[in-house]
């Protein structure tokens, strides 16, 4: 199909992305600019600050079009008469980009904007599902706690650990958006870079490297670009029926969590998973309970733990630890890694590149060397933890990766560090491949970017703060979910409660019944203890607390069957199963806006309670069906805005009148 179409305009071009305009270059007002510059970073601990000491910013002013057989090529220069600097080749899906001069690092392209429009994607955006009027830079991180300056959670945490975040730090970022348009672009780089959307006239992106390409997609319905993004990126692997049929208990309290798993369960829980988290041991910092980083069972914490796992897996119970790409160097993996040269080095020195990850000390394996990919994906994965029992782990850290290491292939770290976690997710598919567990074993990450999804089956949303706070709370985990599916992800899930506690921020019983109501209605529904968990209510630390997680993980295994259409839906066309309202709705424009619920499938709307002392809420449903509220039973017009009652235990949920799965939807109505 083709999307792009090149029209030569006077003293310059127009670009078409479908039928919307995409570039006006002329030469008193160029779209395109290449320049020069060094990057500084300050990293610490996951939180970066990036800045340029730019030399030089060129304008592209002139331009020549020549036809081959193979497409238009256009050939821009700073001015007439002079060397051309940039060269593009036009082809039916994109611009594929040459630098003609190897000292150009930096590259500005300016899109036509257009008034009211909307810009989603971005990668995983946690503050702000449509991007227009703001500025995103585009780099992996720690996302910061709190993420709003004016508030005194960021203030503290910049204050005391550099890591207070703002609005667009996210785990995944990625150079993609979509427009209200009908149109998507891709920079094809792994650089840094940046969409600035603060201008009404021009969207401006920014690059520190030319990318290779430039690609774009476009079509009538914004599902059919979702699918064309999900076909481009990799779709997710199909997630295993046992990760949606209850909850995941994440419980890390050694051999005392099976006891209180079984609490739980007597509590009348729906259980399909203990996640032990601390299966490999812990180390306490100041910044509350942190795991041994060397990843193999411990079994002084875990006594007889492969025959735990193995009863559990007579129950229909599967058990999941955590990994990440990192070595302790008081480990004895590390010892066995740096022996066989699988560790980045430094700079300046043919020793092992080594990281403070807060009061301990890691090595990290570089993947650019086959071999040690091969290794820590058998050895590790394989070995240490598939063999032993484990159907599935947090996959963590893949946003770390200094800027400064030498790595095996002489990749720059400034191009690696972005790319790292997908790099490190196809680790781990390839591990749980070398088992023959593909669509059974399940692993999770936060950090993403772009073709993540081809390896990853399963997004979370990161390390939210305990609380409601609207750019690190419990609303945070709505908005990433949308965005990252419009990139074509389709499985997403959070931590239940949340997971930072600092300064005295902790867990009340409300946010906690409010979180497990959200994640009864996401395709997993896990939960996690946080950071500091004795500072913490936890779920069976309250007996209220505990009865009303119980009847939400009863309503989440009961949508099993309609989660498993969703899931086959995802395979077919890429749609997310958490997925912005337009999707399904594009005909009524008042859909596009909403960004604090979401459509579970076409057939349902789930609008979460994600502010405090609530016990009304409204909730918009969408024009063109009735809509039947899930408790009370209660029908409502769609295209309006609704209010409704919203006690603990009934969060506002609608689904489609005439829904094929009617009769499911009605018998979960009747639980509460």
């Amino acid at each position: 199909m083709t999307v792009v179409r090149l029209i030569p305009a006077g003293d310059g071009f127009d670009l078409m992305a479908g039928d919307a305009l995409l570039l006006r270059h002329r030469v008193a007002s160029p779209a395109l600019f290449v320049g020069t510059g060094t990057a500084d970073v300050d990293a610490y601990r996951g939180n970066y600050v990036l800045s340029d000491r730019l030399d030089a910013r060129i304008p592209l002013t002139h331009s020549t079009i020549d036809s081959t057989p193979a497409g238009a090529v256009i050939w821009l220069a700073a001015s007439a008469g002079t060397p051309p600097l940039l060269r593009i080749a036009v082809d039916d899906a994109g611009l594929a980009l040459a630098a003609l001069d190897p000292a150009l690092n930096r590259f500005w392209l300016r899109c036509v904007a257009e008034p009211g429009e909307r810009l989603w994607g971005g990668g995983e955006q946690l503050s702000y599902f449509d991007m227009a009027g703001r500025r995103f830079p585009l780099w992996t991180s720690e996302p910061g706690v709190g993420r709003d300056k004016s508030t005194q959670m960021t203030f503290q945490c910049d204050r005391d650990g550099r890591s207070g975040g703002d609005y667009w730090n996210t785990n995944y970022p990625q150079p993609t958006y979509v427009s209200s348009r009908r149109y998507a672009l891709h920079l094809d780089t792994t650089a840094y870079s940046c969409f600035d959307f603060r201008d009404p006239t021009f969207h401006e992106l920014e690059a520190w490297e030319v990318p290779a390409r430039i690609e774009l997609f476009a079509a009538d319905r914004f599902a059919a670009i979702v699918g064309q993004l999900s076909t481009r990126f990799g779709r997710q692997p199909r997630l295993p029926a046992w990760s949606y049929e209850g909850a995941i208990l994440g419980l890390k309290q050694g051999v005392e969590s099976f006891a209180r798993m079984e609490a739980m369960i007597a509590a009348g829980a729906v259980v399909s998973g203990l996640w032990c988290e601390d299966w490999v041991g812990l180390r306490v910092t100041s910044f509350g309970k942190r795991l041994f980083w060397d990843w193999k069972a411990n079994e002084t914490r875990y006594p007889h733990l492969r025959e735990w796992i193995a009863a559990l897996a007579d129950r229909g119970i599967r058990f999941l630890g955590y990994v990440n790409p990192y070595l302790a160097i008081d480990g004895s993996l590390y010892a066995e890694a740096r022996a066989a040269g699988y560790l980045a080095l430094r700079q300046d020195a043919d020793e092992p590149y080594v990281v403070d990850f807060g009061e301990f000390d890691c090595g990290v394996v570089d993947f650019t060397n086959p071999a040690a990919a091969d290794w820590f994906a058998d050895r590790v994965i394989g070995r240490e933890m598939l063999d032993y029992g484990l159907s599935g782990w947090m996959a963590d850290f893949g946003e770390y990766l200094p800027t400064d290491v030498r790595l095996h292939d002489g990749t720059d770290g400034m191009l690696a560090h972005n790319a790292w976690p997908t790099i490190w997710a196809e680790v781990n598919a390839r591990a749980i491949a070398s088992r023959d567990r593909t669509g059974d074993a399940l692993f999770f990450m936060r950090a993403g970017f772009t073709g993540v999804g081809a390896h990853c089956p399963l997004l979370w949303a990161g390390d939210q703060c305990v609380d409601f706070s609207r750019h690190d709370g419990i609303g945070t985990v709505i908005r990433a979910a949308l965005s990252s599916g419009m990139m074509g992800n389709a499985y997403h899930h959070s931590d239940l409660g949340g997971y930072t506690s600092l300064y005295g921020n902790v867990r009340t019983p409300e946010l906690l019944m409010r979180w497990s109501e959200l994640c009864a209605f996401t395709p997993v529904m896990r939960s996690h203890e946080g950071n500091r968990p004795d500072d913490n209510l936890q779920l069976d630390g309250d007996p209220t607390v505990l009865s009303h997680f119980a009847a939400m993980t009863r309503v989440h295994a009961a949508l099993a069957p309609y989660v498993a259409t969703l899931c086959d839906e995802a395979a077919k066309t890429g749609l997310p199963v958490q997925r912005p309202l337009m999707l399904d709705w594009q005909d009524d424009p008042d859909c596009w806006g909403i960004e604090t619920q979401y459509g579970y499938g076409r057939d349902m709307i789930v609008a979460p309670v994600i502010e405090p002392d609530r016990d009304r809420w409204t909730a918009y449903l969408p024009a063109g069906a009735t809509w039947i509220h899930l408790w009370p039973g209660t029908q409502h017009d769609g295209g309006r805005t609704v209010e409704v009652a919203a006690p603990i235990g009934q969060p506002p949920v609608f689904w489609r009148a005439g829904s094929p799965h009617a009769a499911l939807f009605t018998a979960i109505g009747h639980m509460a």
